[in-house]
């Protein structure tokens, strides 16, 4: 079985056609620029140096079109007809209360999902959009949803609910619903597995350090917590994005400001962050190259991020009862050796001994970066949420011809 996963944004298609039995990526890509001109495509046959095209694709329609191209491309492709795909694996971000599960998509699903756009309205609905087009490309084959949101549903509610009105939550589904669920069950399951124990017996906790992050507090394999909440805004601060903040204050710079509901929710959003403290870039990259160079703004950006990584580590392993393993993922949790060391540092009071010369020497691929005798492994493990689509797709559709 060959699987197309695909994750739609508002301008890009990202793409890898994964063989179910081997779990081999044959190819992989990413379609940006949908609708501006000069869109580029890069594209990477798993056997083949990566080729770059532009190309001007004015919808996702014509963006699924490109991509079914290149995977059928004499020169690039890895399958002779369209008709080796044989189902179609779709990230949605948030599948609300009602999808706890992958399913299969219907008719009847799309008009719930468009449903949830309330819920998600930055995410969801291009995601709808990536479906609508790839189900007209390659019709007559397997679609299913696969949601960001579903591997936290089994949270307790001491841990989704918020300190507000009990009626919020039951008019609007105003809870803690977390994201990067694929991301966070791929390490944690491998993270069992380069330890060689079940993770039914394991304690985990994972940090998710994209340009969004969050962390989640695992045990025995099921998320228990996690600081994404409502939205992605909560928890962590981010590279744009404020995480915790006291809901007073924005309400107070609304006012000082003079600001509208979509400028206080941009100003959150995209300027705030490692962005907004450090005044130089949201690229870790560059916030670590000037705080080098003495600019005690980017000194002070990264300071408060690792802090506040550090809080929310000791934290979860309270709400654990203990901790057996940390793994670090995406961007600054696989690349920034600086961000792992500040975290990890004076930690030994909870078991966990970080071996300096190991953080300091990754360099791609998965690494235990605790000394020997910490009881606490720390790990790197870059993740892989388009092989989790795959599973899960490869899964429902099984379920269903076994019916």
């Amino acid at each position: 079985m060959k699987i197309l996963v695909i994750n739609c944004g508002s301008s890009s298609v990202k793409y890898q056609l994964i063989a179910a039995e081997s779990e081999l990526a044959l190819a992989k890509g990413n379609i940006s620029r949908i609708g501006m001109a000069g869109a580029l495509i890069a594209h990477k046959p798993h056997d083949r140096a990566e080729v770059k095209v532009s190309a001007e694709i004015l919808d996702h329609i014509q963006a699924i079109e490109y991509v079914v191209s290149m995977l059928l491309s004499e020169n690039h492709g890895v399958i002779k007809d369209k008709s080796e795909i044989n189902a179609v694996g779709h990230r949605v971000v948030h599948g609300g209360e009602r999808f706890t599960d992958s399913v299969r998509i219907t008719e009847d699903l799309m008009g719930e999902l468009r449903a949830l756009i309330d819920l998600a309205p930055l995410h969801n609905p291009h995601n709808i959009r990536g479906i609508n087009a790839a189900m007209k490309t390659l019709p007559g084959i397997p679609h299913v949803a696969v949601f960001d949101t579903a591997f936290h549903h089994r949270m307790p509610p001491r841990a989704y609910i918020y300190g507000i009105p009990y009626v919020l939550y039951k008019r609007y589904g105003i809870r803690r619903y977390g994201f990067h669920g694929t991301s966070h069950k791929y390490v944690s399951d491998r993270a069992a597995e380069i330890m060689e124990r079940p993770i039914s017996e394991l304690k985990i906790v994972t940090c998710h350090l994209g340009g969004g992050a969050s962390i989640a507090a695992i045990d025995q394999g099921v998320s228990v917590d996690t600081s994404m909440g409502f939205t992605p805004l909560e928890g962590l601060m981010m590279n744009t994005r404020s995480g915790d903040l006291d809901p007073a204050i924005i309400l107070h710079v609304m006012a000082r400001e003079e600001l509208n509901l979509h400028e206080a929710n941009t100003l959150l959003d995209e300027h705030s962050g490692l962005s907004g403290i450090s005044g130089v870039s949201s690229d870790l990259r560059d916030i670590e190259e000037a705080a080098a160079e003495g600019n005690t703004n980017a000194q002070l950006a990264i300071d408060v991020y690792c802090y506040r990584l550090k809080k929310y580590i000791a934290a979860y392993t309270a709400a654990l009862g203990g901790l057996d393993a940390l793994v670090f993922t995406a961007g600054a949790g696989e690349n920034s050796a600086t961000v792992r060391a500040k975290t990890c540092e004076d930690m030994g009071w909870m078991g966990l001994e970080l071996d300096q010369a190991k953080n300091s020497d990754v360099s791609g691929g998965e690494v235990v970066i605790s000394r020997t005798d910490s009881k606490v492994q720390v790990m790197v493990i870059p993740t892989n949420e388009e092989l989790v689509i795959a599973r899960d797709t490869k899964r429902i559709v099984e379920a269903a011809e076994i019916i």
